[in-house]
């Protein structure tokens, strides 16, 4: 596993990561509008070349070998 970096909620994803991984995280960010989140912030770590998105609420984003991204919330989410 290699460590990528943090940004914050409605930052911009480091540029390499896929479309439609940046997609995902649109998307989870989208369902997240109304709720207080200055604090949080995702992290991206690399497992096996690909990118592992995880948000500070336990959502995480994987993109696999065949380019299909997967959105997983935790139970708090």
């Amino acid at each position: 596993m290699q460590l990528g970096t943090r940004w914050a909620v409605g930052g911009e994803p480091p540029a390499r990561v896929s479309p439609a991984v940046r997609a995902a995280i649109r998307a989870v960010e989208g369902d997240l509008l109304g709720r207080d989140t200055t604090q949080w912030r995702w992290t991206l770590t690399w497992l096996e070349n690909r990118p592992v998105v995880e948000l500070d609420d336990g959502t995480v984003i994987r993109e696999g070998h065949d380019g299909a991204v997967t959105v997983t919330h935790d139970a708090l989410h």
